[in-house]
């Protein structure tokens, strides 16, 4: 079992990165930061190259995340995956048989979310894993 954490460096994944140390530590489980990063499309060698640029960035984000995760005292691995974020982390916490799945807000009000579809509001959706979901405080 262990803690999967949506990253991508964003101030809410941010917030959410103190909170899933906490939770790690407390359940002595390995946070897994999962990077979702399916681009728009799904053909011709735009879609390879912009693919490419999406995995490079991810793992550039999650990088100095683990760095942090580590110094913490807590064991880390990182899950670079060619879905949706919501979808990415669905599919690592089923894996994995998560304890919960751990999101950060960007302060967008719950209607925004459900309206524009956060990646928040369609984890609530998609799982059946608990969810923790950590404001972002401006």
């Amino acid at each position: 079992m262990a803690v999967v954490l949506g990253y991508d460096e964003s101030p809410g994944a941010e917030a959410a990165l103190d909170a899933a140390i906490q939770v790690a530590q407390r359940y002595g489980e390995e946070l897994v930061l999962v990077y979702g990063a399916a681009p728009p499309g799904g053909m011709g060698e735009e879609f390879k190259s912009h693919l490419d640029a999406l995995l490079d960035m991810g793992r550039t984000a999650t990088a100095h995340a683990v760095e942090k995760v580590e110094a913490a005292g807590v064991t880390a691995s990182v899950r670079l995956v060619d879905a949706k974020p919501a979808e990415a982390l669905v599919q690592v916490g089923n894996e994995l048989d998560a304890t919960v799945i751990v999101v950060g807000t960007n302060g967008e009000s719950p209607l925004r979310g459900a309206i524009i579809g956060s990646t928040p509001h369609k984890l609530l959706h998609l799982t059946n894993r608990p969810v923790l979901c950590v404001p972002f405080a401006r």
